[in-house]
C-alpha cells in the first residue's frame, strides 16, 4: 500500500463489484480441469454465436475444421512429396513422381486460405453481433426489473459484475475460434505422427509441456495480479481525470490542488510500475526455465530420431515430415494452453451475465393485471408499512393510512426522513407495500397492470434527470411512447412557463444539454427545474407527482410555478404535491402530515393551523426564521 492509498482513499484500495468471487477459479486452472471445463466453455460460445448469427457461427464452425483438415492432407502430402524426392532413381523420375504430391500441397495450401479468409470475415460479422446482442439482453432485463431489485445492493453487485459480460462474450468468440482451431491443427498434427511412427507422439508432448506449463504460470500470476491491482489502477485513472474535468477545474486552480494532485498520481503510477516490473522479473524467470526444459526435450527429441534413422526404423522422409508435424504440433499446443487460459477468464464473466438474465426475470415487474376503475373517485392508503430492501431499521413508512381524493391539490409535509417521497413512490407503484393495500376505489393496486398504472403518473422528482440530449428529448421524453407534436411541445413548454428558458437557447427546442459534446450547452438550477416540469406536463398523467417543485427557483418563479400547479388541478388534474415551504401549500385542498413514517395529521391548511400540532409548529418555525431574517437589518439600521 502506498502513502497515496492511505492518504486519498484511506487506506489499501480492494475492488468489490464481484470479482472476488472468481479469483480462485482460474488460479485452480490445472491441465486436468482445462480438459474437463473446455467442452462446456466451447459449447457457451457456440451458443452465443448462433444466437446472434447462426449463418456466420456455422461458417466460423466450417473454416476452422477445414482448416484442421487441410493441415493434415498437407502433412501426408509433404510426406508423400519427401518420400519421392528422396527415394533412389533419376532426379527427372523423383521430380516427376513428387510433382502430384506437390500439386496437392499447393491446392491445400490455397484451399486454406481461401477458408481463412472466409473465416476472419465471417468471425468479423460475428463478434460485434455476439456483443450487441449480450448488451441487449442486459439492457432489456436490467431496465424490467423492478425498482426494489435496483436498490438492493446484491443484485446491483451482480449488475456491476454482468456489464463485463458482454464485451466478455465478445471476446469468447475470438478466443473460442483460436481454441477450436489450435485443437484441430493439434489433432491433425499428432495423428499424422502417429501413422508416421507411435513414438513420435510422446516426444511431441515431451516438447510442448515446457512452454504450456509457462504459459499457464505467467497467465495465473497476471491474472491474480488484476485482481489485486484493478481498484489501485482505476484510483490512479480518477485522479487524472479529475485534472481535466470541467467541475474541478476551479477549485484546482483558485486552491492550487494540481501539483498535488500530479504527485499522488506519480507516487501510484510507481507503485503501479513495480507491480508490473515483478511480473515481468518472475515472466522472464519462467521462461529461462521453460525454454531449458524445451531444449533438453527437444535435444531428446532430434537424438530419438536420428537413433531410429540409424537404426533403420524410420526413412529419411518420414523423419523430415516428422519435425515439420512436431513444429507444428507444439506451436498448436502453446497457442492451445495461452488461448483456454483466456477463454476461461471470459466466461466466468460471460456466467455472471447468464445469472443475471435468470436473477433478473424472476425480479422482473409483473405483466398485466386487473384494470384500473376509468375514473377513479380516491386513492386509499390502508395500513400501508414499507421498508426498504436490506434495512432492518424502523419502516420508512408504518401503519399509514390516508386518502387522496382525485382531482385535487394534495400536500405531503414533514421533515426530512418523514416518509413523504416513500409514499408518491408506492403511490405510483414503484415500490409495493410490505404490508398493508392502496386501493383505486376498490381495486388493490397490487393486482393491476402496473404499466396502465404507470400511464396515469406524471412525476417531477426533487432529482429528476436531467438527459444528455436535445432540449426537446428532455420534454418528450415524458411520453415517448407518443408521436413527437410540435403543438403538445409547445402546448407542455408554455404550461411550465418554460418560453424564456427554451428561447434563450442557442437552437431553441433542438439544443443539446451536454457540456461534454461539441455544441452543447449548460442549464442553470431553475432553468432545469422548468423543463422538468415541462416534461411532466408533456406527460399528461392524471395524477402529477410534483417533489420540490421551487427548489432551484427564485421568490417570483416560485410564485408562478405553484400558480400553474393550481390551474392544472383546476382543469382536473390530481397533484400531489410535496415542499418543505409550508407557506406554499395554503393553496391545497388536503395536507397529510408525516412523521418518523407515520401519519399524524390530516386537514386543510387552516384547519392545521387552528389544530396547533406538528404543521402549525413547522409553519410557525419557518416564518419566525423569515421575521427574524427581515427584521435584522432594520435593527442594524436604528
Amino acid at each position: 500500500m502506498s502513502e497515496s492509498e492511505r492518504l486519498l482513499f484511506g487506506g489499501a484500495l480492494r475492488y468489490d463489484t464481484g470479482w472476488s468471487q472468481h479469483q480462485g477459479a482460474l488460479l485452480e486452472l490445472d491441465f486436468r480441469a482445462m480438459v474437463g471445463r473446455l467442452p462446456g466453455m466451447l459449447a457457451s460460445s457456440l451458443r452465443l454465436a448462433l444466437q446472434a448469427d447462426a449463418r456466420a457461427a456455422r461458417t466460423v464452425l466450417a473454416a476452422e475444421i477445414g482448416r484442421g483438415l487441410a493441415q493434415a492432407v498437407s502433412l501426408l502430402a509433404v510426406n508423400s512429396a519427401l518420400g519421392r524426392l528422396l527415394s533412389d532413381g533419376p532426379i527427372e523420375e523423383r521430380l516427376r513422381g513428387a510433382v502430384p504430391a506437390l500439386v496437392t500441397v499447393a491446392a491445400v495450401t490455397l484451399v486454406a486460405a481461401l477458408l481463412r479468409a472466409a473465416g476472419t470475415y465471417a468471425t468479423g460479422r460475428l463478434e460485434p453481433k455476439v456483443e450487441r446482442v449480450a448488451t441487449e439482453l442486459y439492457l432489456e432485463r436490467a431496465a424490467a426489473v423492478e425498482l426494489a431489485a435496483i436498490e438492493d445492493h446484491a443484485f446491483h453487485k451482480l449488475l456491476d459484475t454482468a456489464q463485463y459480460g458482454a464485451m466478455s462474450a465478445r471476446r469468447m468468440i475470438m478466443y473460442g475460434t483460436r481454441v477450436i482451431n489450435a485443437m484441430i491443427s493439434l489433432i491433425a498434427a499428432a495423428g499424422v505422427l502417429t501413422v508416421l511412427h507411435p513414438l513420435l507422439l510422446p516426444l511431441l508432448v515431451t516438447m510442448t509441456l515446457p512452454s504450456a506449463w509457462s504459459s499457464l504460470t505467467i497467465a495465473r500470476r497476471r491474472y491474480a495480479s488484476f485482481h489485486t491491482w484493478v481498484q489501485h489502477v482505476r484510483a490512479g485513472q480518477l485522479i487524472s481525470s479529475l485534472l481535466t474535468e470541467p467541475e474541478a477545474a476551479p477549485e484546482i486552480r483558485v486552491h492550487g490542488v494540481g501539483p498535488f494532485l500530479l504527485r499522488h498520481f506519480r507516487t501510484m503510477s510507481e507503485t503501479a510500475e513495480a507491480e508490473q516490473a515483478r511480473l515481468a522479473r518472475l515472466a522472464a524467470r519462467t521462461g529461462l526455465i521453460a525454454a531449458a526444459w524445451t531444449g533438453l526435450a527437444t535435444v531428446a527429441t532430434y537424438a530419438t530420431l536420428g537413433a531410429l534413422l540409424l537404426a533403420g526404423a524410420m526413412a529419411l522422409s518420414v523423419a523430415g515430415t516428422a519435425v515439420i508435424a512436431i513444429r507444428s504440433g507444439s506451436s498448436s499446443l502453446d497457442t492451445l494452453v495461452l488461448e483456454v487460459n483466456q477463454l476461461h477468464q471470459e466466461a466466468l464473466f460471460v456466467g455472471d451475465l447468464q445469472r443475471l438474465y435468470v436473477e433478473a426475470a424472476e425480479r422482473a415487474i409483473p405483466v398485466g393485471g386487473v384494470p384500473l376503475p376509468e375514473e377513479p373517485r380516491e386513492i386509499r392508503f390502508e395500513n400501508v408499512t414499507f421498508r426498504y430492501p436490506g434495512e432492518a431499521a424502523r419502516p420508512a413508512l408504518d401503519d399509514v393510512s390516508l386518502t387522496v381524493p382525485l382531482g385535487r391539490i394534495v400536500a405531503l409535509v414533514g421533515e426530512n426522513g418523514s416518509g413523504k417521497t416513500t409514499l408518491v413512490k408506492l403511490l405510483a407503484g414503484l415500490y409495493t407495500p410490505e404490508r398493508g393495500r392502496i386501493l383505486w376505489d376498490d381495486v388493490d393496486a397490487a393486482r393491476v397492470d402496473r404499466q396502465r398504472l404507470a400511464e396515469r403518473i406524471a412525476m417531477v422528482a426533487q432529482d429528476f434527470k436531467r438527459w444528455p440530449f436535445t432540449a426537446r428529448v428532455n420534454v418528450a421524453v415524458g411520453r415517448p411512447s407518443a408521436t413527437l407534436s410540435e403543438e403538445r411541445l409547445a402546448a407542455a413548454v408554455a404550461e411550465a412557463g418554460a418560453e424564456a428558458v427554451v428561447a434563450d437557447l442557442p437552437r431553441g427546442l433542438d439544443t443539446l444539454l451536454a457540456r461534454q459534446f461539441s455544441g452543447g450547452h449548460e442549464l442553470s438550477g431553475g432553468q432545469w427545474q422548468r423543463l422538468g416540469i415541462a416534461r411532466a406536463a408533456y406527460r399528461r398523467g392524471d395524477i402529477l407527482i410534483v417533489d420540490e417543485p421551487t427548489a432551484a427557483l427564485d421568490a417570483r418563479a416560485e410564485l408562478e410555478v405553484f400558480d400553474r400547479i393550481r390551474a392544472l388541478a383546476g382543469s382536473g388534474q390530481t397533484v400531489v404535491l410535496i415542499t418543505h415551504r409550508l407557506a406554499s401549500v395554503r393553496h391545497a385542498d388536503l395536507v397529510h402530515v408525516l412523521d418518523q413514517g407515520r401519519l399524524v395529521e390530516s386537514g386543510t391548511p387552516d384547519e392545521l393551523l387552528a389544530a396547533g400540532g406538528l404543521y402549525a409548529e413547522l409553519y410557525a418555525l419557518q416564518a419566525e426564521q423569515f421575521t427574524t431574517a427581515t427584521e435584522a437589518p432594520a435593527a442594524q439600521q436604528g
